[in-house]
């Protein structure tokens, strides 16, 4: 009888383990099983899955994606960022963009590329060759044009590829003539033209709007800011071209994964492109690259669903990932990484009694998705990865933001 206590003992214990109990709500309650969740949780010193339920299913990942961008910049940027590409022939200059999208930022400028050209000597040229792929990417929603996380993609993005309008001011300047007013609510876009309507008030509260981006227009804009000609000229990237460098890719990291900046996150592939040829831009395979050769998240011979990627931002529902595959990438960009600086990097939600955050994760929400990916410390100073994911439900997402929350806060204190 003695004998049999501690194993009787030992039983209890492990039918109440904290990963029990919520792998067994996960399975009964309504607030998990009234739309499609996954949950993968992993203690990476254990190297073992803690909570495994939809784990291996694929979600819609909305803005989770932007965890992907990020470590495709890690492994393939350098400290600083391209800004262009350019060379000198006779008595002009030639230059190209590498996607960098922080020229004339409203929020994070980098006056680098203005710093260079504005005191050159040469005849200044924008040649737009080196990217011919589309404005939007695969699987966007059409009628999003008018919408701020929606600008459009380009080699030589400026002034974030939108119009900033707020109280009585329009940035840039150049499109006060192309604005009218009528009696409407809030700024529309005409949707193939830089036509624009606001309302009669003028007392206009901040309003970002995408606008049609062409190389002419772009050298436009420039041209208004260096307050010098710019031509646009049709010629490929030559072959001597040097490349001009920027600001810090931390910087850039950190608005994309804190603010969940779409246009950033787009660039990235743009710029890792510029690093890695010089000839052309082609974001798409840059993705593909990442997926197929460096994760392998597309073969089904290692024994997962293969992930499907298809855009830099996760504005897509194209793109398919599981729960899993994030807690694969998170160990991998934590592998890259100090934790000081990408806890930094991430956005802290949550806080302890001893009132400190203790989840770092990048979410991810659209219509009927609500995803939260990342790191999260627990009581007894455990760090775990996590990747809790939401889809097909008609609640609102602050509803399914507050379930992910109590989740986590469990978890924090569970383990």
């Amino acid at each position: 009888m003695k004998a049999i206590l501690p194993f009787i003992f030992l039983l209890i214990v492990v039918g109440c383990s904290p990963a029990r109990r919520i792998s067994r709500d996960l399975r009964i309650k309504s607030t998990y099983n009234d739309h499609f969740t996954g949950v993968s949780l992993y203690d990476p010193v254990q190297q073992r899955s803690l909570i495994q339920y939809n784990a291996d299913k694929p979600f819609t990942p909305a803005s989770n994606v932007k965890l992907f961008s990020f470590y495709t910049g890690l492994i393939s940027l350098h400290d600083s960022l391209p800004v262009l590409r350019y060379a000198i022939r006779n008595d002009s200059l030639i230059f190209w963009g590498t996607g960098n999208p922080l020229l004339l930022h409203p929020d994070l400028p980098d006056e680098t590329a203005l710093a260079f050209l504005r005191n050159r000597p040469e005849r200044l040229f924008f040649s737009p060759v080196n990217y011919d792929g589309p404005r939007f990417g695969s699987g966007w929603a059409w009628d999003d044009y008018n919408d701020d996380y929606s600008p459009e993609l380009a080699p030589l993005p400026i002034y974030g590829n939108v119009v900033h309008f707020e109280n009585r001011q329009t940035i840039p300047r150049r499109f006060i003539d192309s604005t009218q007013t009528a009696a409407i609510v809030g700024i529309h876009r005409s949707e193939f033209s830089n036509q624009f309507i606001k309302p009669f008030d003028d007392k206009l509260k901040r309003q970002d709007v995408p606008f049609r981006w062409s190389p002419l227009l772009a050298a436009q804009l420039l041209s208004d800011t260096l307050h010098r000609p710019i031509g646009v000229i049709n010629m490929p990237v030559a072959a001597n071209a040097r490349l001009l460098r920027g600001s810090s890719t931390d910087s850039l990291y950190k608005r994309m994964l804190h603010v969940s900046d779409n246009q950033f996150a787009e660039q990235v592939l743009f710029m890792v492109s510029a690093e890695r040829t010089s000839s052309k831009l082609n974001p798409t395979a840059e993705l593909r690259w990442l997926l197929d050769s460096v994760l392998h998240y597309s073969n089904v011979s290692k024994g997962r669903i293969p992930a499907k990627w298809v855009d830099g931002s996760g504005l897509s529902r194209y793109n398919l990932f599981t729960p899993n595959t994030f807690v694969d990438l998170l160990g991998r960009i934590y592998a890259k990484v100090p934790q000081q600086r990408l806890f930094t990097l991430l956005s802290a939600i949550g806080k302890s009694s001893a009132g400190k955050p203790y989840i770092f994760a990048k979410s991810g929400s659209m219509t009927g998705v609500y995803n939260l990916s990342g790191y999260v410390l627990t009581k007894r100073n455990k760090r775990l990865y996590f990747s809790i994911m939401h889809n097909n439900f008609t609640q609102p997402v602050s509803e399914m933001r507050r379930r992910t929350a109590e989740l986590l806060a469990e978890i924090h204190e569970r383990f």
